[in-house]
Order: C-alpha cells, then structure tokens, then sequence
C-alpha cells in the first residue's frame, strides 16, 4: 500500500507517498528515528470499506485517506505538501465509482503526520468514526487499508493496487514516532505490510480508526500517526 521514502538516502523506514517527482520528499527524522513509508504487501482485496477515499496530487494517485465528515477528508501530511488535491471517494476501485471531489483548503497539523482536506461539496457517505485510546493497545491485531504498492522489485508507482486493499498487523507500540516525531501506533506484520502509496490510509481497531500512516519499512514494521492522540485537534476542524 505504501510507497518508500523519496529522498536518495532511504532509511530502514520510509514515508508512504506513491508518486515521486510530483510530490515532496518525507521530512528527515528526528536523529536515532527511522522513516516510514506505507502500501499494502500481502493481505488481501478489501471488501467493506464505505469511507475509503483515495488521494491523487495533480490528478496523479498518491496517497490513501478516509473520510471523516460530509466535507472532510483525513490523510498525512507528507501526501499533501504540494499539487492539486482530489479525491475519488466511497469506491474500493480507484478508478472509477464513488464520488470525485476536490480539496480547496488543507489543514496540516503543527507537529504531527497529519492532515485535513476540506471539500467543494458535501459528499454523502459512510464516515469513518474515529476511535479514543481504548480502542488501541499492545499487542492487538488491527487492520490497515491502503490502494499503495504490491511489490519490492520496481517503483512503486509502477504496482500501485487498482483496488482497496486490506492487512492484519500486530500493534508494538502506542508511543512511537511518525515522519514529523507525531505520536505513532508501530504495528508488524501479520499477513501483510503497507507501502507506498498506503500513506495516508487508515488503521483500525475495535471497528474504528486509530492511525493514519505514516512510514513503513515495507518489510516487517509500519508507523500510523495516532489518531487517539490527536482527537482534539481533529474535531476542532472536522467537528468529529
């Protein structure tokens, strides 16, 4: 699901952003952090999944997200930072269905892997609702979803999933760092593991979503922003 870092030096984990040239590379870590990078390696075809909504940077696929509320869209941070923003929204295939929109405003957390896309029109959907902390623990299997890469042995944006899919992971921490030292779930891998173009998408537990990735080593450990943490800062916009 997710794509790897774009800076020239990878590290052990990279931002999940699928397009490169298009968009701007992850932030450097916080010295002794790896980076992260999200798409969905394994797993499997998701089948119910109402608020998915995938993000294209000048009409190019990028990034995955979740819608929150009639006219907002959570994502990452890093899947935002340049471009025309859009989304195909409600569909599992990303190319066609749903309902297409586009962001006019975008709202990025002060110091954290996340961000907010306020829509031209109100879109009627099955919103994702967001979880609080007891919805997410150690040792807890979760489920992440993403349309990222499928593959390791060429770029990613060359085997991006034409349709949503979906792995179970284990979470490790509560308390890890995302891409801009936000507060993470780190999760490894059950079945599968995101990559790029996973950025942005959600985890879910307890049927409800608790992380929005960030960084992904595409090999066994992923990092998904907090949503838990952040919930204050998420209804302060989107009302939810």
């Amino acid at each position: 699901m997710f794509k790897r870092a774009l800076s020239a030096a990878v590290l052990s984990l990279a931002a999940l952003a699928a397009i490169a040239p298009a968009a701007a590379a992850a932030p450097t870590p916080p010295s002794g952090d790896p980076v992260f990078t999200p798409q969905i390696i394994g797993g499997g075809t998701a089948s119910n999944a109402p608020w998915a909504a995938r993000l294209f940077a000048n009409g190019q696929q990028s990034c995955s997200a979740t819608i929150i509320a009639p006219r907002y869209v959570l994502t990452a941070k890093h899947c935002v930072a340049s471009g025309t923003i859009s989304f195909r929204i409600g569909s599992l295939d990303q190319t066609s269905g749903g309902t297409l929109a586009n962001a006019t405003t975008i709202y990025r957390h002060s110091a954290s892997d996340l961000a907010i896309a306020y829509l031209d029109r109100s879109v009627s959907a099955t919103y994702a609702p967001l979880g609080t902390s007891s919805d997410v623990r150690v040792g807890q299997q979760v489920q992440v979803y993403g349309w990222g890469a499928t593959c390791t042995n060429q770029p990613e944006i060359n085997c991006q999933s034409r349709y949503l899919k979906v792995a179970t992971v284990s979470v490790r921490s509560v308390s890890a760092r995302d891409a801009y030292n936000g507060v993470a779930v780190q999760a490894t891998r059950v079945n599968g593991i995101t990559a790029g173009g996973d950025s942005g998408g959600p985890m879910f537990g307890n049927g409800r979503q608790v992380g929005v990735a960030s960084t992904s080593d595409r090999s066994t450990v992923t990092n998904y922003t907090n949503v838990t943490v952040y919930r204050s800062w998420i209804q302060s916009i989107a009302g939810v």
